[in-house]
């Protein structure tokens, strides 16, 4: 009765107020991040640019010494396994842990959503003599090969950032499924019909009235396999 949707609305809006909550705090730590990943960025091409200039022969001309300011092969390797540590420090506020081992390294990808943690995928690397995927534990409807030949070796935070996007994404879809059978369940006819994506979804449902039921059906599709949203909606009363 109206007491029922009452309390329905006052416990939405706590969902509402505690989810607005953590988002805040989640875009603060996303700042301070994005922060550090600058000052990472900054330091890494100053770094390349004297790589560079080792590599086009600016040590190993003939009768020229060394520039001192010109970093050795031993400090360029150095600073590699640096920036990876450094990097998995700043992605593990983001979700993302791992370890770094001898020729290789392993990284967990945590998903959530409204502030659930979900499920967690693994990956793991062969760092020499380039980064290279060795195995995994991510969907095969997951573009994990498109986005590796996108962006590795080169760019690991970005591969790590929009592969962390579909993950949570489809983690969320999921999970918005799940949730939406089991809480209402009495006005939901039959089961959800969808895919192992999660990006389509079409289940029936009654709303109460009067003297009657009036049977409705819903088609959600989402087209951004980056968002936990629908894109389209559907709904139709036979």
């Amino acid at each position: 009765g109206m007491f029922a949707q009452l309390e329905v609305l006052e416990a939405r809006a706590h969902r509402e107020a505690v989810e607005q909550e953590k988002k805040e705090q989640r875009e603060e730590k996303l700042a301070l991040l994005e922060s550090r990943v600058r000052e990472l960025r900054l330091r890494r091409d100053e770094l390349r640019d004297k790589v560079d200039l080792q590599e086009k022969g600016g040590l190993g001309k003939e009768g020229m010494g060394s520039d001192p300011a010109l970093p050795s092969a031993r400090n360029v390797l150095e600073w590699r396994i640096r920036s990876l540590k450094g990097l998995l420090q700043v992605f593990h506020l983001t979700g993302i842990s791992g370890k770094l081992g001898k020729g290789r390294m392993s990284l967990t990808l945590s998903t959530a959503h409204g502030g659930s943690h979900l499920d967690s995928f693994h990956l793991e690397f062969l760092t020499r003599p380039e980064l290279r995927i060795r195995r995994h534990s991510i969907p095969s409807f997951i573009p994990l090969e498109q986005l590796s030949r996108k962006f590795l070796p080169r760019d690991l935070r970005g591969f790590l950032d929009q592969l962390s996007q579909h993950l949570n994404a489809f983690a969320g879809r999921r999970f918005q499924a799940e949730q939406l059978q089991e809480h209402f369940s009495d006005w939901i006819v039959g089961t959800l019909q969808g895919n192992s994506l999660c990006n389509l979804l079409v289940f029936k449902y009654n709303i109460p009235g009067n003297n009657r039921n009036f049977p409705f059906r819903a088609r959600l599709l989402y087209q951004d396999p980056c968002r936990s949203l629908p894109t389209e909606v559907v709904v139709s009363c036979s």
